[in-house]
């Protein structure tokens, strides 16, 4: 992505955590191209963010339901 530097100044908190997030963020001043990237480097399975799972032990009403969703499917095959 690249901007103006009027641009950039206006946005440069979230520009800054685009560039973070790995998107390459250029601006343009006086005709000269800046790319702003961050001094270290994370890798991308290091930005993931953990996720709840619920199992079905979790919640026998949930393994019911499933179970009944997957003999409604089945029968109709």
């Amino acid at each position: 992505m690249q901007v103006n530097i009027s641009k950039f100044r206006l946005n440069l908190f979230q520009l800054a955590d685009r560039a973070l997030q790995g998107e390459a963020v250029e601006f343009v001043h006086k005709g000269v191209v800046f790319k702003v990237i961050p001094a270290t480097q994370t890798s991308k399975l290091a930005r993931l963010t953990r996720e709840t799972v619920v199992g079905p032990e979790a919640e026998a009403g949930l393994l019911k339901e499933m179970e009944a969703e997957w003999e409604k499917d089945w029968s109709e095959l």
